[in-house]
């Protein structure tokens, strides 16, 4: 986009650039979203950034009214390939939290020192610092959605010290961490302890005054543009492994409810699936929320849990550039006019979707049974870890269910948010008993690729680089059509 497209999006608050970029105005010091409702600033005080990294970088302070650190991702990290590309997955992820730039270069090939240049280049900011806007992000969700202490607020959101938190904090928001807190809306205890909860916030919303580190953190996971909810909780649905997911309610306001390995513990989620929609909701400020409710048993995996859950639900999707390229083909142009927003499903855990690809629900459901972990404190049906790959490696070495788990396990296939999908792809079709089609469909799901076609399948050139997204449509019209 050039800076008439920017701006012009900036005037006319069009929420579908929202994560897209970011605006800051140079005459008050603050950055926003492009559909911020605060009154336009004049063009020649407008400069525009790749990240919200970048703008805090430059010496600006998020702006309180539109909440910018809280848009949907920018989908383009989730399409390119490249090393930027993953390397915007990984720290997602929270990698640099855990590893560091010399465990993110690592993981990429790469040296720190390119990783830093690239970066820099590309979005306006390096790893560091777009890893301490999303501690940032973190630790406001958790100052505004917890009752946990200051002081564990600072290290659960990845921060190295109780100052580090407080100088960035004062930063990035113009508030110190307890008038943040102080800040956040109340509720009313509910009486229903999954209770859908009311904010202001795109993707984090309230808990009643008297919660406790150990009550569930509520979420507004964000999306731009339309959602069709009911296809990703019918797949969702079909596929449940008991003891690990589960879905309930009727369709249309059901809730899909899973365990999750997480790097410092686990825990459970459960996401609604009744989307929400934003005040004041227009043409020019399109998009809307799914609400979440996370249990943790470490408050520093809340980063980890959140991407989890927006790559298994396809939230940071562009539905306008996918819609746009595939309802011009006459073949699926009934099908997006149908179901707009259509959305391509991921994995919450990239290894246990690759197993489950290959062996099925079913027998998936056998191996919870047999080796999966219990949790340490069940929750309801949710009373099992899906079984790590070097335990299956171990009980079933045999067969093309060993030689995978295997290779996941001594980490000759990568499949994390930065894995190499073209590299994991050849080595997944070199293991004996693995087929093409699981092939193509652990690159869906397990590495969330956006342009996947069936084996054998006549997807035309044009449909790219959406074909994940046409089979979903041909998919699921087929589901109605049974």
């Amino acid at each position: 986009m050039d800076e008439d497209t920017r701006y012009e999006a900036v005037r006319s608050r069009d929420g579908r650039f929202d994560g897209e970029f970011f605006f800051a105005v140079g005459t008050t010091g603050i950055y926003c979203r492009p559909s911020c409702p605060a009154v336009t600033p004049k063009r020649h005080n407008v400069r525009y950034f790749a990240t919200a990294a970048a703008a805090q970088g430059a010496g600006f302070r998020a702006c309180r009214r539109c909440r910018p650190d809280a848009v949907p991702g920018s989908a383009e990290w989730n399409v390119r390939a490249d090393v930027v590309g993953r390397a915007m997955r990984l720290i997602g992820d929270g990698v640099i939290d855990r590893e560091g730039v010399a465990g993110l270069a690592a993981r990429l090939g790469y040296s720190a020192r390119q990783v830093q240049r690239q970066l820099t280049t590309e979005v306006g900011a390096g790893p560091v610092a777009l890893a301490r806007a999303q501690r940032a992000h973190t630790a406001r969700v958790l100052l505004q959605t917890t009752g946990l202490p200051v002081t564990q607020v600072a290290f659960a959101a990845g921060f190295a010290s109780v100052r580090q938190f407080n100088d960035t904090v004062r930063e990035v928001y113009a508030a110190t961490p307890s008038a943040l807190r102080a800040a956040a809306p109340r509720t009313r205890p509910q009486s229903r302890p999954q209770s859908r909860a009311r904010g202001r916030d795109d993707r984090a919303a309230t808990v009643t005054p008297t919660a406790t580190p150990a009550a569930a953190i509520p979420l507004r996971l964000a999306h731009r543009g339309p959602y069709q909810a009911g296809p990703v909780f019918d797949l969702l649905q079909r596929e449940a492994v008991p003891g690990v997911e589960e879905v309930t309610g009727a369709p249309g306001d059901r809730t899909y409810r899973r365990a999750l390995r997480l790097p410092y513990g686990s825990g459970t989620a459960a996401v609604d699936e009744r989307p929400g929609t934003p005040q004041g909701t227009s043409a020019a400020r399109p998009g809307g929320w799914l609400e979440a409710r996370l249990h943790l048993t470490d408050p520093r995996d809340l980063t980890t849990a959140v991407q989890r859950l927006r790559r298994l639900f396809d939230l940071d999707a562009d539905p306008y550039a996918v819609d746009e390229r595939l309802g011009a083909d006459p073949r699926l142009a009934p099908l997006v006019a149908a179901r707009p927003g259509l959305r391509s499903p991921g994995a919450a855990d990239p290894e246990e979707a690759a197993i489950r690809a290959l062996v099925g629900p079913e027998a998936a459901g056998e191996l919870v049974r047999r080796y999966g972990k219990a949790l340490d404190a069940p929750d309801g049906s949710l009373t099992h870890l899906f079984p790590e790959p070097d335990v299956l490696a171990g009980a079933e070495p045999g067969g093309a269910l060993g030689a995978l788990a295997a290779v996941l396990a001594d980490g000759t296939v990568r499949l994390d948010p930065g894995a190499d999908r073209d590299e994991a792809h050849r080595a997944l079709l070199a293991l004996p008993g693995l087929d093409a089609a699981t092939a193509a469909a652990i690159r869906v799901r397990a590495l969330a690729d956006p342009d996947v076609a069936p084996p054998g399948a006549a997807f035309p050139d044009h449909w790219r680089p959406w074909r994940s997204y046409a089979l979903r449509h041909l998919l699921t019209a087929e589901e109605l059509e049974r």
